[in-house]
């Protein structure tokens, strides 16, 4: 009985609700632990630069609000969510930010560790579209301090996404 508790320990830093839903769907992903900072300023920057990572391959997934229906918009976290361009791609008229507490309950996730994978409950989804000039993309596994890699046409299977223009780049944060 002792082993089996020993297994689940040793499997524990890796097993998420995210990377069963990547093993499941039998597609090539890879784990990437980091010890996260809590006083981090940006959970995505900090994993990019603590994988050694371009930021412009790491994406944040972020929980908005689409004309009041949760939506799950997936932007690299070199830029920032363009709300007007989710809501556009979401086949809606308007989107904010959603209530941290309310995305935390629909994902099963906490916040900085929010996945687009293995949600509690499977959200609208939209990556943008600068995933698609990578092999390969990092988002969270549902854990913060701990990434999953995989290609971005395998993301956009498995969550449903659809693929649009919805971030701004760093240099049109501020227009």
């Amino acid at each position: 009985m002792a082993k089996k508790k020993q297994r689940r320990e040793r499997q524990q830093p890796t097993a998420t609700p995210a990377t069963v839903a990547a093993a499941d769907a039998q597609v090539w992903f890879r784990t990437h632990a980091y010890a996260h900072d809590p006083s981090a300023a940006s959970y995505g920057e900090e994993a990019a630069e603590a994988l050694g990572v371009s930021p412009e391959q790491v994406f944040k997934t972020l929980v908005a609000e689409v004309d009041g229906a949760l939506t799950i918009a997936v932007v690299p976290v070199s830029g920032s969510l363009d709300l007007k361009a989710l809501a556009s791609a979401a086949g809606g008229k308007r989107a904010a930010m959603a209530d941290p507490a309310a995305a935390e309950r629909a994902t099963g996730y906490v916040r900085g560790g929010i996945s687009p994978l293995g949600q509690r409950k499977r959200l609208p989804t939209v990556l943008d579209s600068s995933a698609e000039k990578h092999g390969t993309i990092h988002v969270s596994a549902g854990r913060r301090g701990l990434e999953i890699e995989l290609a971005p046409a395998d993301l956009a299977e498995l969550t449903g996404a659809t693929t649009a223009p919805i971030a701004k780049s760093p240099a049109s944060k501020g227009g």
